[in-house]
């Protein structure tokens, strides 16, 4: 999600990737906002997504019909990329992740990704933020032999922010296409 101060009626639009808690779940505790308030390992699809009063049985349906158009997918983790004071774990495939966030933002184009502050939709699973070099070269260094890691991406969960913590709002299905997997992983997992 994003570096800010999470504010209550904020929501957002995740995939989660429980498979990396385990290498990531130290880090993301002391360096992504996120984790401290409550989020999971995730890719983000939608942050900020609609203000929590707008969120209607009309919103909530239209959204459960998108994410259904979509077929479940694999993501495998390789690689670590960086963005300014990010380091992230990068997914294989990014399309359908860019592709979720494209077809959200087309039916609500108010809600634009990370606010309109960023022009490309970078799909990345945030392992810390706002670290000196030194720590992502350390943390990156840690990560690679636990890398690759498989995730079966199967639904899209949006979270409502209540002024302390996130929360799970909704749970959004995909559909059933079985697209190949991660080769490689689950080696060092």
């Amino acid at each position: 999600m994003s570096s800010q101060t999470f504010q209550a009626g904020q929501t957002g639009l995740i995939v989660r990737v429980p498979e990396a808690e385990p290498a990531v779940r130290g880090w993301r505790e002391r360096l992504d906002p996120s984790a401290h308030d409550g989020v999971p390992a995730h890719v983000t699809v939608l942050f900020p997504f609609l203000d929590e009063s707008r969120l209607d049985a009309d919103v909530i349906a239209a959204l459960a019909g998108i994410v259904a158009g979509y077929g479940a997918f694999d993501l495998c983790f390789r690689t670590c990329g960086r963005l300014p004071e990010v380091l992230y774990l990068a997914p294989e495939p990014a399309d359908p992740l860019r592709e979720l966030t494209e077809a959200v933002v087309a039916r609500w184009p108010e809600a634009p990704p990370y606010g309109g502050r960023f022009t490309e939709i970078i799909p990345h699973l945030t392992i810390a933020q706002g670290q000196d070099d030194a720590t992502a070269d350390e943390i990156e260094a840690g990560l690679l032999g636990r890398l690759p890691i498989a995730s079966r991406i199967t639904s899209v969960v949006l979270m409502a922010h209540d002024g302390t913590t996130w929360q799970e709002r909704e749970v959004f299905p995909l559909g059933d296409e079985a697209p190949p997997g991660c080769p490689g992983a689950g080696e060092h997992t």
